[in-house]
């Protein structure tokens, strides 16, 4: 499937990491190590996200910086979470996972790396804004980052994930909001955010990326649910719910994502080659997230 606004945007993501490490000078192990992970491909949705949301708002804000902190940030969580003692994963994006390649101690070090370069980066865009919102605009980025990282999100997510003996619909649902729904959040509030939005509108923001990244994550449950079902996976939700089930648990949430950005006045042409993906998220071509 062709999504040629999405292949754009990503093109100029992909140019912006890879100038970010050429500002690095000198050799290291460890800025080799973070751009090892970074470089490894992947689908770059979360920074699309952002640029998406700060493009549809049409005031012509830069918030670039925002999608390579979004990417930092989740690139960080796959490192951590691939290490031995978390999922013990030997393979990411197609090559080692880093602590494979690099050693698990590099790895940890990476992971804390690109977390900070995140947070550099939304400093960095809160520095681009010309009015006088700028406070306002970057002690809710950075609030709003803190927490999704936290205990109520992607960390305390991790800690369920290993945690789970007995899965439920509302202890997966628990799992997929803290682990993958607050980076959706994060994503579109940082469009949001440092493409000119009005801050008060944040919960509805929020509420858009809520009804994505449960489709999202749903739509990558079905694609991966014969693999899930041979590692007694017990957090894929399509394996819980069964297939018819689970695909009409995500159509559910692209309608009400369409309807989220609608009301927003958001649902670009870019948004609706997003929402076209999920809808196809398990039919006979198998489209894939970009």
């Amino acid at each position: 499937m062709t999504l040629p606004l999405l292949e754009r945007l990503k093109e100029r993501i992909e140019e912006e990491m890879q100038e970010h490490f050429r500002s690095f000078k000198g050799k290291s192990l460890l800025k080799d190590a973070c751009f090892y992970s970074i470089a490894g491909g992947g689908k770059r949705l979360r920074p699309l996200l952002v640029l998406s949301i700060a493009e549809a708002i049409g005031k012509n804000w830069n918030a670039m910086p925002s999608a390579l902190a979004v990417e930092f940030f989740h690139t960080a969580s796959l490192i951590a979470d691939d290490l031995p003692c978390m999922d013990n994963e030997e393979v990411r994006r197609e090559k080692p996972s880093l602590h494979r390649a690099f050693g698990e101690n590099t790895a940890l070090l990476a992971s804390y790396s690109l977390i900070s370069m995140g947070y550099e980066k939304i400093v960095k865009n809160a520095q681009l804004i010309k009015d006088d919102s700028f406070g306002k605009r970057l002690v809710l980025a950075l609030n709003e980052a803190s927490k999704a990282s936290g205990i109520t999100g992607a960390t305390g997510g991790q800690f369920l994930d290993l945690n789970l003996s007995k899965p439920t619909f509302h202890k997966i649902c628990k799992i997929i909001y803290q682990k993958t729904i607050t980076l959706f959040e994060i994503a579109f509030l940082l469009g949001w955010i440092f493409g000119g939005g009005d801050l008060s509108f944040s919960k509805r923001i929020k509420k858009a990326a809520f009804h994505l990244g449960m489709a999202f994550q749903v739509a990558d449950d079905l694609q991966d649910l014969e693999e899930d079902i041979r590692r007694k996976n017990l957090k894929n939700m399509a394996a819980f719910l069964g297939k018819k089930k689970a695909y009409t648990l995500v159509q559910g949430e692209v309608d009400a994502f369409v309807s989220s950005l609608k009301e927003l006045g958001l649902f670009t042409t870019t948004f609706q080659e997003i929402a076209l993906l999920l809808r196809n998220c398990y039919s006979e071509t198998k489209a894939t997230i970009v």
